[in-house]
């Protein structure tokens, strides 16, 4: 196996695009990886001719007072598992060099990023759909590929996607779980013992309103209670928001008649969890994006 290569440059990233031949296959992430980071390199590997990856931590998706200096960074631990599972160029760039003095362009998502967490993050998938048209801009994928935990962003860099005429497929790819069912995630680093315990709420309050859509519930304001219900049994977890919407357009339903997005926050200690679970006739958030979404 080929060593991967590391750049900090977009210079240095064309350089090495127009070296290769075939499909490049581009895994965007903010690093500190985990399982899920990797199962999406390793899909990448599967399916495209070269694989690379980006390891960004993109202040402009990130609202004042979060956690832009905290969050989890480990640059040599990163490039180790990055390079097992597969990547081929690793691009890790300095701020200035995404977001050099004087730029000033954003990219606005529409009624997608609106809602869920656009509406608790203000500016969050601004900061997301502007970096991620740049990276494309800068790699020329062929594919991209992103985990379906974080359903909405999905949703929102497709539609960017579509709406902007980037000639990239995105693949979504199944959330990567703990034993207990916990979902992946980089900010599970700031738990304590105590909130790691409670964590798994989240998916507890998701498998129950998925039970309940199985036995026959169709109201999702049922579902939502149910969901809410769960969650407020666990002291340590504040809700911020429940939600069964339109996995395309993120509509809150009033009614379960087709696939349907089972989606929740909640504050644990430090840490603000995010999941989802998708119930009806499909297993994951929709692949297939050839229609026009209203």
């Amino acid at each position: 196996m080929i060593a991967m290569r590391t750049v900090t440059t977009i210079a240095g990233v064309r350089e090495w695009r127009q070296s290769i031949p075939g499909t490049v296959g581009l895994v965007p992430t903010m690093g500190y990886l985990h399982e899920g980071h990797v199962s999406l390199v390793r899909r990448a590997r599967a399916e495209n001719e070269c694989v690379a990856a980006s390891l960004f931590v993109n202040p402009r998706q990130f609202g004042a007072g979060e956690d832009l200096n905290r969050y989890p960074r480990s640059l040599l631990r990163d490039q180790e598992l990055f390079e097992a599972a597969g990547c081929d160029l690793l691009f890790a760039p300095p701020v200035d060099e995404m977001y050099p003095p004087g730029c000033e362009t954003a990219v606005e998502a529409g009624s997608v990023a609106a809602r869920l967490e656009g509406e608790r993050r203000p500016g969050h998938f601004r900061g997301v759909a502007t970096v991620v048209v740049k990276l494309f801009g800068i790699f020329c994928p062929a594919r991209a590929y992103f985990g379906e935990k974080d359903a909405q962003q999905l949703v929102v860099i497709r539609r960017v996607v579509q709406d902007l005429n980037v000639p990239v497929e995105i693949v979504g790819c199944p959330t990567i779980r703990e034993t207990d069912g916990l979902a992946m995630s980089s900010r599970n680093s700031y738990l304590n013992e105590r909130e790691r315990r409670a964590a798994p709420v989240l998916y507890r309050a998701l498998t129950t309103a998925r039970d309940c859509f199985a036995g026959g519930e169709r109201r999702a304001g049922e579902l939502r209670r149910v969901m809410r219900e769960v969650l407020a049994a666990e002291s340590l977890a504040r809700i911020d928001y429940v939600s069964v919407a339109d996995p395309a357009t993120l509509h809150e339903l009033e009614t379960v008649a087709g696939p349907s997005l089972l989606s929740l926050a909640a504050q644990i200690g430090p840490a603000r969890l995010i999941d989802n679970l998708v119930v009806g006739e499909c297993s994951g958030i929709p692949n297939k994006w050839n229609e026009r979404i209203e």
